[in-house]
């Protein structure tokens, strides 16, 4: 399996780490909903919630992870048994997805135009990986960011830490071309497919934090020569991490299948993204 010369990425959960933000958000969301003026976290709080963060789909949950800690159930309960809890937990609150989703918004709208650099401050990159996306650059690969974060974030977030995307390559002069963001209003396996029709012969890699997203470009036909990588450092659950392990056929190209690669990987030469061992795809 040669090694990309389009290497597209997933922001949050694969270049940034966002927990922060995402607690700050969260906890404030809710404070004006379930809690009504209920100040400063309790102290350990944020430490319980970053490793429930994977079990998260949309933004409006995370507030009710804070509802149900708060409420007693316990971490291991939420991770394992999430999707039985979510709508407990919600008659038990008397709320509706839509009003928690409201306040996630208002709440980082509100916190972004009274002071974005604040609220940037709030995200870092994992250590190391700015270097390894600098090497990259410098190899001659394409880098593309696939996000559903605001691609302006993104560009501010990168250009602060000193990483232009370059824009001489086949995929149009300006850099925002490679910063695909919640602006373009797709699934990122169609923003892989227009990515391959710019150029149809190029060896395309993409890394994401979230299997069912490398699963929905898994199963469309025409992007299985597409290389896809679960990056173990992000948001999945030890679950979403064995799917890789045990979902293995002798018949697959390595191409269309799900490698699971961790940081150590992603920061070595191409050629050791892809194990040969079986277990090490799906």
């Amino acid at each position: 399996m040669a090694g990309p010369d389009i290497l597209a990425l997933d922001f949050d959960g694969v270049v940034c780490d966002g927990l922060r933000e995402y607690f700050q958000t969260a906890w404030r969301a809710y404070s004006e909903v379930f809690e009504p003026g209920a100040g400063v976290p309790p102290e350990g709080l944020a430490e319980r919630f970053y490793p429930l963060r994977p079990v998260v789909e949309t933004g409006w949950e995370m507030p009710l992870v804070l509802y149900g800690l708060m409420s007693g159930v316990a971490d291991g309960d939420i991770l394992d048994r999430w999707a039985e809890l979510v709508p407990q937990l919600l008659a038990q609150a008397g709320v509706e997805p839509a009003t928690i989703g409201k306040a996630v918004d208002g709440v980082r709208d509100r916190w972004i135009q009274t002071d974005v650099e604040d609220w940037l401050s709030y995200q870092r990159f994992y250590p190391g990986v700015i270097d390894r996306l600098q090497q990259a650059i410098a190899a001659g690969v394409e880098l593309v960011i696939v996000s559903t974060k605001e691609g302006r974030f993104i560009q501010q977030l990168l250009a602060k830490s000193g990483v232009v995307l370059p824009g001489n390559g086949p995929l149009g002069p300006e850099p925002i071309h490679r910063i695909l963001g919640k602006e373009v209003k797709r699934p990122k396996y169609e923003t892989l497919r227009q990515i391959k029709a710019v150029q149809p012969g190029a060896n395309l890699w993409f890394v994401e934090d979230r299997v069912n997203a490398l699963q929905a470009v898994q199963a469309q036909p025409d992007l299985g020569d597409v290389g896809l990588f679960l990056a173990d450092w992000g948001y999945n659950t030890a679950a979403d991490r064995a799917i890789p392990l045990r979902g293995h056929s002798m018949n697959a190209t390595p191409a269309s299948k799900i490698h699971l690669i961790t940081l150590a990987q992603f920061f070595g030469p191409f050629e050791k993204w892809v194990s040969v061992d079986p277990s090490n795809v799906a």
